[in-house]
């Protein structure tokens, strides 16, 4: 539940993807490979690597299932935190383990939803070289399939308007990888097995970055 009390709205969700399609294809030019490898129906987990602000909007406007993301709760600040609610999105407190927002991850999974997660846990170089173990914790304990996720290219140019944007018409590749199992098939969920699921879904995603940049050529 979140503080409201209230469980993440699938339908707030629907509309948050409306508004990043209306938004990502408006200002920029997404090219999306892959999408029809999510899942049409059922929990999933996109994990997706992140190296700018837009990412997040950018996948919640490209993907082909409204997305709730778990986001960093420093976003959640004046106007933006009963939008971001709104939308259906997961207020999460990266420096203490948020029983709110795992309760509310998981619920999202249990509804049949999809969950977005940025796995390296803040913004960097975008190539997954460091993950949290929160990715393996989700997929384990629900058992939904892992969908890895490379955005590219949000960081060539910037804008003349705003440094903090991507340049206006500028193309961002958004690529869907396949999904995968990240659990060992035992249902264990100790510390050992989150740390094997952990080093597998790393595996993929580096794989997946890889193959993402050799077909964009990014």
């Amino acid at each position: 539940m979140t503080e409201s009390g209230k469980a993440p709205s699938p339908a707030g969700a629907a509309v948050g993807r409306r508004i990043g399609i209306g938004l990502m294809y408006g200002l920029w030019r997404p090219r999306v490979l892959g999408a029809w490898r999510v899942p049409s129906s059922g929990p999933v987990i996109l994990a997706v690597n992140h190296s700018h602000g837009i990412d997040g909007p950018m996948l919640m406007g490209t993907a082909p299932r409204p997305v709730h993301f778990l986001i960093k709760k420093e976003a959640f600040v004046g106007p933006l935190d009963p939008f971001l609610r709104g939308i259906g999105q997961l207020k999460v407190d990266r420096d203490a383990t948020d029983r709110k927002a795992i309760t509310d991850a998981l619920g999202v999974l249990e509804r049949g939803g999809v969950l977005g997660i940025f796995p390296e846990g803040t913004r960097g170089e975008g190539d997954f070289a460091s993950l949290r173990a929160g990715l393996a914790y989700f997929a384990v304990r629900s058992g939904a399939p892992v969908v890895p996720v490379a955005v590219l290219g949000s960081t060539d140019r910037t804008s003349r308007l705003h440094r903090a944007v991507p340049a206006l018409r500028g193309r961002v590749d958004i690529v869907f990888g396949d999904a995968f199992e990240a659990g060992d098939g035992s249902g264990r969920r100790t510390r050992k097995a989150l740390d094997e699921a952990t080093v597998r879904i790393q595996e993929r995603l580096t794989a997946h970055l890889a193959e993402a940049r050799r077909l964009t050529g990014r």
